[in-house]
């Protein structure tokens, strides 16, 4: 028998291999095709997953990895960003009016009330875009010193909740009962109330926040223009918003009234309504920048007071120190240096945490809760 007889046999296998390798490049496999989908769809997800809002992600308690975070978990109402990194309330829309007000306020005061004709038209445009720039920013990249996200997106000193369950035990159903406690804070006496939500004695000055469904450290109030309470953590920084933004519309209402005044002598037959006519969105500025100088004067120079007595709003609002001194109050200087220059404690909650599992099971038992 000739060699090429035994030789044909592996020569026809080889050439069905290649046959069957060029057809499998030609025609790529369904299934390889979808894996490779799938594989790109995981890495995309995985590598820029934490700029999805957490209200957003599918629920993460039936995945086995990445581990479960703090903040995909949390019992409260709040929106994470940034895998927890940011904190927002859970209803954003004063936040957006609030920016959506600055914005176009600085965008009529460019239009219509700088005039070119002014000395330093340059300057005046200048100040008022950083005085904006510093109130308000559209996002968070663009300002690390905004301060209304930094207000907004800022812990405001929320308190971890009691993770483990309640045992039913005659102690613990005593404290339920009781419901609070008697505390001594300077030689005052204070009362200390137990948060049914939280399962934990209140900390001094704080309080649970409707909205939010969290108990905040040294509680103001919730602010609805931000979105956000108002607590230990922020609340130097709302006094800054504040005061910076009654400096922005003082800065628009007065350039805004001189450049009205001088409409009014160029146009002397035309009167309040031509203006009107010829200058809407100047006088409706000026209008509303009016309204808005008094009503921040007015929070303004309220928080201040409230500040030199070292009180929150809200214990302003309980009268909680009508009958008994206050144990915080420790001098006026004293009360506004503390209040502006003191050493402001970490977070309580670290949110990028791994998750325990009584806060898991805690959140599937809230879950499947019909309130």
């Amino acid at each position: 028998m000739d060699s090429t007889d035994h030789q044909s046999p592996i020569h026809e296998s080889r050439q069905q291999g290649q046959q069957h390798q060029g057809c499998t490049d030609d025609q790529p496999d369904d299934s390889s095709c979808s894996s490779a989908v799938c594989g790109l769809r995981g890495a995309v997800t995985k590598n820029w997953r934490f700029l999805i809002p957490s209200c957003f992600r599918r629920s993460s308690l039936t995945v086995s990895s990445p581990p479960i975070t703090v903040y995909q978990v949390w019992p409260g109402k709040n929106v994470f960003f940034l895998d927890g990194r940011v904190i927002f309330g859970p209803d954003p829309r004063g936040l957006i009016l609030t920016v959506i007000a600055v914005l176009l306020s600085e965008w009529i005061f460019l239009a219509d009330v700088v005039d070119p004709s002014w000395k330093h038209p340059i300057l005046i445009a200048a100040f008022s875009m950083a005085l904006a720039a510093t109130v308000s920013e559209t996002t968070a990249i663009q300002s690390v010193m905004a301060t209304l996200l930094l207000t907004a997106t800022r812990d405001p000193g929320i308190i971890p909740r009691n993770q483990t369950s309640l045992p039913q035990e005659a102690g613990m159903s005593t404290i339920r009962r009781k419901r609070s406690r008697r505390i001594v804070i300077d030689g005052v006496e204070r009362k200390q109330k137990y948060c049914r939500i939280c399962h934990i004695f209140r900390a001094p000055r704080s309080s649970h926040c409707a909205i939010c469904d969290n108990c905040v450290d040294k509680f103001d109030h919730h602010c609805p223009w931000i979105g956000q309470c108002i607590g230990l953590r922020n609340y130097r920084l709302y006094l800054l918003l504040i005061a910076l933004a009654l400096a922005f519309y003082i800065c628009t209402l007065a350039f805004s009234a001189r450049r009205i005044g001088v409409q009014l002598d160029a146009a002397a037959g035309a009167g309040f309504l031509g203006l009107l006519r010829s200058w809407p969105g100047m006088v409706a500025l000026a209008a509303f920048s009016s309204v808005v100088v008094w009503l921040l004067a007015c929070l303004l120079a309220y928080h201040v007071f409230l500040a030199t007595k070292n009180q929150t709003s809200h214990e302003r609002h309980k009268g909680r120190y009508r009958s008994s001194p206050n144990p915080y109050d420790r001098g006026v200087h004293r009360n506004i240096k503390d209040c502006l220059f003191g050493t402001l404690p970490p977070p309580r909650v670290d949110f990028r945490a791994v998750a325990q599992p009584n806060l898991m099971d805690q959140q599937q038992h809230l879950s499947f809760t019909v309130h």
